[in-house]
């Protein structure tokens, strides 16, 4: 019976498969070439661009213009080879990153690229929280010199802030598909060009007008307060902040799925990575190198907290940051939710409290309680706040998840899918050529890591948890 029930199973899953791949055919395709690329780069231009002048100020003129250029022309080519593995053998379109994976390679493979797409989220909920909170305290303190003058000492807690967006996270996490509103990923866009340009000409107006930092050919120099190791990890931090900036090859599979049949996929895409590489890359050089330049080689690991004129329009920037991460903390927590609550409706069909929807009437609008829902999604919620509030350095975490995310998903999966797909032979200059840029997006990986580590850790030895005061 048993055999029989999980045949029936199977039997049931391969239908509902059929199903939503004639569901998914039968939307109408209208994507072109600026659709596809207005969506990347509005994708990638986002929190991680306020990090770009720390990272030049560590790295310096040659070498932080050099590894921008390189994480982009390494981006681009594996975003092209990633265009190519959209259809498999057969003709068939994939319609998910996670779908080619394990059309490719299987469930193990399947497993692994999931659970770092995961780990990536959740981490990114920790980030967000942070960047909340000191988005938060730099209007507060804005206000404070506005009102006092710059010399006076003005300093706040983060920790009742994080709460704040927590308490606000976990009413909206309440709201079943809140990352299917349509509105969101437009208006998460348009805020997040807004504090990204906005931080670009305040440190381009105060480059011109004579009062930038100091800055160097190779950044920050090793001195009183910086020993040689020092200055080694803080690089290698910078190399995570970079690689933090280019990981979006997740969402590429996605964004070709949106685009017409003819001309094909690939092609199409593949000059939409062009033009979102241009973009994005001129726009990081922007904020990155304006950034540092102004700023010097003591730049802040949140760009817009190194300026506190005009008044008016820094305290607009952080606003619109604090806008775009409320919005973006659920695009990311979704995926996740779904995740947890889909298995655990499978493991247990029958349980009322894990699968029962409950109506409650507020005014002339009906709410949708579920009790598993409410209490699971409060406690992830509550994690990733606590995790912030112990741990909450900006510039250790950006690089943290840089570290973990870009080389597999950016860089590992889509060649190994190319030489999948292509059959190309292990013992051809092709094939090495791949691998030699697999190994060495590799080890720049674990160096970004490392120094991420260490970061977090020398942070931690001075640092009273719950205590975070600036």
């Amino acid at each position: 019976m048993e055999e029989v029930r999980d045949q029936n199973t199977q039997v049931e899953g391969i239908e509902s498969g059929l199903e939503a791949d004639k569901s998914q055919n039968s939307i109408k395709r209208t994507g072109n070439l600026w659709t596809a690329s207005a969506h990347i780069i509005t994708a990638v231009i986002g929190s991680g661009v306020l990090s770009l002048a720390w990272a030049m100020a560590q790295l310096g003129w040659i070498a932080g213009v050099t590894t921008l250029v390189v994480f982009s022309a390494v981006t681009l080519y594996t975003s092209n080879l990633l265009a190519d593995c959209y259809r498999t053998p057969t003709g068939a379109p994939c319609h998910t990153y996670t779908q080619v994976i394990k059309n490719n390679f299987g469930e193990v493979m399947y497993g692994v690229c999931a659970t770092v797409q995961y780990a990536i989220l959740g981490g990114l909920l920790v980030g967000y929280t942070i960047t909340t909170s000191i988005s938060i305290v730099a209007i507060e303190k804005s206000e404070c010199f506005r009102n006092k003058g710059h010399e006076a000492v003005c300093r706040s807690s983060h920790i009742e802030y994080m709460i704040g967006m927590g308490i606000v996270e976990v009413l909206l996490s309440q709201i079943p598909n809140f990352d299917k509103l349509s509105f969101l990923s437009l208006f998460a866009a348009v805020m997040s060009l807004a504090y990204a340009s906005i931080g670009a000409g305040l440190a381009f107006v105060k480059f011109v007008s004579g009062k930038g930092g100091g800055t160097s050919l190779g950044g920050i120099e090793i001195g009183i307060g910086l020993s040689p190791s020092q200055k080694m990890w803080r690089g290698f931090r910078a190399f995570g902040d970079i690689a933090f900036a280019y990981s979006y090859s997740i969402i590429l599979i996605e964004i070709q799925d949106t685009l017409k049949a003819t001309p094909p996929e690939n092609v199409v895409m593949k000059r939409a990575n062009t033009v979102a590489a241009a973009t994005t890359t001129a726009f990081y050089m922007m904020c990155g190198c304006f950034g540092y330049a102004a700023l010097g080689n003591h730049a802040p690991g949140n760009m817009l907290t190194g300026f506190y004129e005009p008044f008016w329009l820094v305290n607009v920037a952080n606003a619109c940051v604090v806008a775009h991460l409320v919005g973006a903390y659920q695009v990311c927590a979704q995926p996740i939710f779904k995740a947890i609550e889909q298995r655990t409706r499978r493991r247990f069909p029958k349980s009322k409290f894990i699968n029962a929807e409950y109506s409650i009437g507020i005014g002339k609008h009906k709410l949708t309680i579920n009790l598993f829902r409410l209490i699971w999604r409060t406690m992830f919620v509550a994690l990733a706040t606590l995790v912030s509030m112990i741990i909450p350095f900006f510039n250790d975490i950006l690089a943290l998840l840089g570290a973990v995310g870009y080389w597999p998903l950016t860089v590992f999966f889509p060649i190994e899918l190319y030489i999948t797909t292509n059959k190309i032979p292990w013992h051809t200059w092709r094939w090495l050529g791949l691998q030699t840029i697999n190994v060495t997006c590799l080890l720049v990986a674990v160096a970004a890591g490392c120094g991420a580590v260490e970061g977090l850790s020398r942070g931690l030895k001075g640092y009273t948890p719950f205590k975070f005061v600036e």
